[in-house]
């Protein structure tokens, strides 16, 4: 999920069955009396996901019998009254390979969205891990908020079906008039169906909430990983708790120096790079490139298509058409990745016959849809912690007035990106800050990754990063490679800078670039 994307919905009511859901995870337990950070965790064997972390079988051993293991850990909900009601954090971890005089402690992953739960996140990424276990336990967790952890609810899966079809592009008076009354109207279910966490769930209450896991679970310093938004969480945690910082590595890094618009406006140019890039390769290889003669002509196809789809939607998985703004986000999943570089290819010719099957599925996979049609609480969880965060409120009146900054910034993704910026209208609590404050002096070196080629979080946050944790916190390191992220890119260079910082302590010098 891009960090600064704005989901946008139609909106009625959440069912019945959500709005229990949700009330039976916010009512929390009475806090009082209690030290949290006594609390001892009861590891059992993890059930299998639930609809808000996405559904599935429960995880499966790693190659080498690992057994994933599942607690949930008491947090207050409202930090600020830490003796009042509590809710549950739900936490995994598989234990380290190493023995006890090789462990380092437990390795805390965030994997991004805001919203995604690491839950079922560390599980099938973990193999890639596999030299980290031998000195840490891998641990991750359902932020406040997301998943398990007390979900926010907004909408039931009808409802969001609808919601992922309308035209987020409006083309005249009357379609912005509609895609704001959806985003109030989802917004407003946001606050009817979980009134008690909308205030909770910012991101300094999820760096408390990662301050007290260090404490339960055994270590003097946090150790972490953050990718996407988890660098922006981990960024937030260095400034409140920069003495408690252990090796921290940040990579997909979130610029913490922008606005939302400014975000917004930094993926419609990283996005637009991943598509030229895209465009590129598929022009350059051997064979014909079956979606263009030129890259030009590949992204002008492109553009030609979601035109098309803007006044006639084609099939796409029955009884669902695929739509304009359904194709531009799944084209956006795919730019994730040079890895779906090809299902974007496959995608395209399809559509191009008439058929939008794989670009719904990419669409479905942008947006937490499952193949039952059940939808993970990502969509939700996303709006209320960026809503939260955020203090900028922005109308349609100024929308329009950035459009044509955003078209320049990318013919595809900017009105896209610039009609998201509206997603926070009428949001039910107020935003905290205009951008989050990562300062960290005195804090342990913090290993900072810029991607060349990510479309979601681009190369000049990690800088923007570097700068604001300040001097000789942030170690920046470049890698010259697409995707979003670099260490899962399986580059021996990045993961052999990561691998020493985590397991050994060898800072790698600043300015360190890896191709």
């Amino acid at each position: 999920m891009p960090t600064r994307l704005r989901l946008r919905a139609t909106a009625l009511t959440a069912s019945a069955a959500l709005l229990s859901a949700v009330l039976a995870g916010c009512a929390g337990d009475d806090a009082k009396d209690e030290d949290l950070t006594r609390q001892t965790l009861d590891w059992k064997a993890c059930p299998a996901p639930d609809d808000a972390q996405g559904g599935g079988p429960a995880p499966s051993p790693l190659p080498d019998d690992g057994e994933w293991e599942c607690a949930t850990m008491k947090a207050p909900l409202d930090w600020d009254d830490p003796e009042g009601d509590a809710i549950g954090l739900e936490l995994i971890r598989v234990r380290t390979t190493g023995d006890d005089n090789a462990r380092v402690g437990s390795l805390i992953f965030n994997f991004g969205g805001p919203g995604g739960s690491g839950v079922t996140s560390l599980p099938a990424f973990a193999e890639g891990y596999a030299k980290l276990r031998t000195r840490y336990d891998l641990v991750s967790f359902d932020p406040r908020g997301v998943g398990r952890s007390a979900p926010v609810i907004c909408e039931n899966d009808q409802q969001l079906d609808a919601y992922f079809q309308q035209d987020a592009t409006p083309d005249d008076a009357a379609e912005r008039t509609a895609l704001l009354a959806n985003t109030k109207e989802f917004n407003a279910a946001c606050e009817d169906n979980s009134r008690k966490m909308l205030p909770n769930v910012r991101t300094t209450d999820a760096a408390r909430d990662l301050d007290l896991m260090r404490q339960v679970l055994g270590d003097d310093k946090l150790h972490y990983f953050g990718i996407s938004y988890g660098t922006e969480l981990g960024g937030v945690y260095a400034h409140l708790f920069p003495e408690r910082v252990g090796r921290a590595v940040f990579d997909a890094v979130v610029d913490p120096s922008e606005t939302a618009e400014q975000g917004s406006l930094g993926q419609a140019e990283g996005f637009q790079l991943a598509l030229d890039n895209f465009a590129e390769d598929c022009v350059s290889k051997t064979e014909e490139c079956p979606v263009g003669d030129s890259a030009q002509d590949v992204k002008d196809r492109i553009a030609e298509l979601l035109a098309d789809l803007d006044r006639r939607p084609i099939p796409g998985i029955f009884p669902r058409e695929l739509t304009q703004t359904a194709a531009t986000s799944g084209i956006a999943q795919a730019l994730y990745s040079k890895d779906f570089w090809e299902y974007l290819t496959e995608g395209l010719e399809q559509a191009y016959d008439g058929n939008g099957q794989i670009l719904m599925l990419l669409s479905d996979s942008m947006n937490g849809r499952s193949e039952n049609g059940e939808y993970s609480n990502i969509a939700a969880a996303n709006a209320a912690i960026n809503c939260a965060d955020d203090k900028a409120r922005y109308d349609t009146a100024y929308v329009e007035r950035k459009l044509p900054e955003f078209r320049a910034a990318s013919e595809l993704f900017g009105d896209y990106l610039a009609w998201g910026m509206i997603s926070c209208t009428d949001w039910a609590v107020p935003g905290a800050a205009d951008h989050p404050d990562v300062s960290a002096p005195g804090s342990a070196p913090i290993l900072v990754i810029g991607n060349t080629g990510d479309p979601a979080t681009p190369y000049e946050g990690a800088r923007a990063m570097v700068e604001a944790l300040g001097e000789g916190v942030g170690i920046e390191l470049t890698y010259r490679g697409q995707g979003h992220g670099a260490y899962d890119s399986g580059n021996k260079c990045v993961q052999g800078a990561v691998n020493g910082y985590l397991l050994d302590g060898k800072v790698p010098p600043a300015g360190t670039v890896c191709t």
